[in-house]
């Protein structure tokens, strides 16, 4: 394997008192890796996503972001550290009151004091990598949920990030919409050589992006492998989960 992008080490995350959301979860993810996450739902995948992105910080454990803790370094340092990353929300996150070209272009505004010259190019650059220049100066709710979805993509790469998170890319599309998405982060991932880790439900999805699958399940995280080897995997809840069947300990579980 590759130098890590992310480490996480017996990483824990509490809420509510003493309910574990996680409990110590180790993972390395390496440079230029696309891991995805499947789990059932309310299990902690966007916890765990956030707490990779720096959004929220562990009860305990260490989260190692390019070989820096991100809670044992200066806030200068750690703001260098989060700037290397882009994150797409699971409801896109896009300002209603902007054009599909300011929404882009915010960020590169309020974090990098890029020039307009600068900014222009690269809205230019990025809504035609995307597929949606002609949604340049409409604003997100005169655009479909696919078309949203491409330009939340966008704006996630504006800061050019060595890491991407996403939090499911794909929720509420249709299937081939779905698919193009999927296909359209591939892409991009492999142009720029990304890190990328991924959180989804849609198996199909995650078998076409994956490099590797986790999941997370009852405060852990179970490292599935690739297609063949989660298909393959010996654990009753992987395999009720992957496969969807309505019985078995996930079930109980509920």
């Amino acid at each position: 394997m590759a130098s890590p992008a992310i480490e996480l080490r017996k990483v824990s995350m509490v809420f509510s008192g003493n309910e574990y959301v996680l409990r110590d979860v180790d993972i390395l993810v390496a440079e230029g890796e696309k891991l995805v996450l499947i789990g059932p739902s309310g299990e902690g995948k966007s916890v765990l996503l956030k707490l990779i992105g720096g959004i929220l910080v562990p009860s305990s454990g260490e989260v190692i972001i390019k070989g820096k803790n991100l809670n044992r370094i200066s806030k200068q340092e750690r703001d260098e550290v989060l700037r290397s990353m882009g994150m797409l929300f699971q409801k896109n996150a896009l300002f209603d009151s902007l054009t599909s070209a300011e929404n882009i272009a915010f960020p590169m505004r309020e974090v990098l004091g890029a020039s307009e010259e600068e900014i222009e190019n690269k809205i230019n650059l990025f809504l035609n990598a995307v597929g949606i220049p002609q949604a340049r100066e409409l604003f997100p709710d005169e655009i479909s949920g696919g078309m949203q979805k491409r330009l939340g993509i966008a704006r996630a790469l504006a800061l050019n990030p060595e890491i991407i998170l996403y939090d499911d890319p794909t929720a509420g599309l249709d299937p081939i919409t779905s698919r193009m998405i999927i296909q359209l982060i591939k892409d991009l991932q492999k142009e720029k050589n990304s890190t990328l880790v991924a959180i989804t439900n849609d198996m199909m999805r995650a078998y076409q992006l994956a490099d590797r699958i986790a999941m997370i399940v009852d405060g852990e995280l179970i490292i599935t492998g690739n297609e063949k080897e989660t298909k393959a995997h010996k654990d009753p809840r992987v395999k009720q989960f992957i496969s969807g069947l309505l019985e078995g300990p996930l079930t109980e579980l509920n």
